[in-house]
C-alpha cells in the first residue's frame, strides 16, 4: 500500500470516529456563549476579508448530507424552537473540525516527507478550516436571531399579562 492510500485511511477512520463522537457527546456540554465557542469582534472583520457569506453555502454540508441528524438551516415560525439546538451544533461541528486538524497531524507519521506535509495541509487547509471558520461566522448570527426571539417571547407575555390586567380592572 502507498503512503497515500494510509494517510486516506486514516483520515476517513478519524473522520468516522469524529462524526459518532460528535453524535454521541451530550449536547448540553456546549455554549456558544462560553470559551472557546464565543465568538470575538475581530472575528466579524477577518469573517468579511475571506468573504465567507459568499462561500459558505458551497462547501458541503453534514446537515444537507443527513438531514435526520440535523436541525434544518431554513428557519421558519416553526423551526424557531431549533436555535438553541442550532447553536449547540455548530460548537460540536466545529469542535470535531479541531480534532480532526490534530489527528490530520497523523499522517506526517504516516507519510513522512513532503507527500504527508502537502497532504496534512491540503486536509487540514480545505478539509477543516473552513468549517471551522463557517461554524464561528454562523454562531453569533444564531444567538442574535435567538436573543431578538427571547425578546419579542417575552413582550408577547407581558403585553397578554398587561390585556389579562385590564380586563380585571374592567370587570371590577
Amino acid at each position: 500500500m502507498t503512503s497515500f492510500l494510509h494517510c486516506a485511511l486514516y483520515l476517513a477512520a478519524t473522520g468516522i470516529g469524529a462524526f459518532f463522537l460528535g453524535r454521541l457527546l451530550p449536547k448540553t456540554w456546549f455554549r456558544g456563549d462560553a470559551f472557546p465557542y464565543r465568538c470575538y469582534p475581530f472575528e466579524q472583520k477577518l469573517f468579511r476579508v475571506l468573504h465567507i457569506k459568499d462561500w459558505q453555502s458551497r462547501v458541503p454540508d453534514m446537515s444537507r448530507i443527513l438531514p435526520g441528524l440535523m436541525p434544518d438551516k431554513k428557519l421558519t415560525a416553526e423551526t424557531f424552537s431549533d436555535l438553541p439546538r442550532m447553536i449547540q451544533e455548530t460548537c460540536v461541528a466545529e469542535m470535531i473540525h479541531v480534532l480532526l486538524s490534530l489527528t490530520g497531524l497523523g499522517c506526517l507519521v504516516i507519510w513522512q516527507g513532503i507527500g504527508g506535509v502537502l497532504v496534512t495541509a491540503v486536509y487540514i487547509l480545505l478539509g477543516n478550516l473552513p468549517f471551522i471558520l463557517i461554524q464561528r461566522y454562523n454562531r453569533p448570527r444564531l444567538q442574535r436571531l435567538l436573543a431578538l426571539q427571547r425578546r419579542k417571547q417575552e413582550r408577547k407575555c407581558q403585553d397578554a399579562h398587561t390585556d389579562t390586567k385590564l380586563q380585571y380592572r374592567r370587570g371590577a
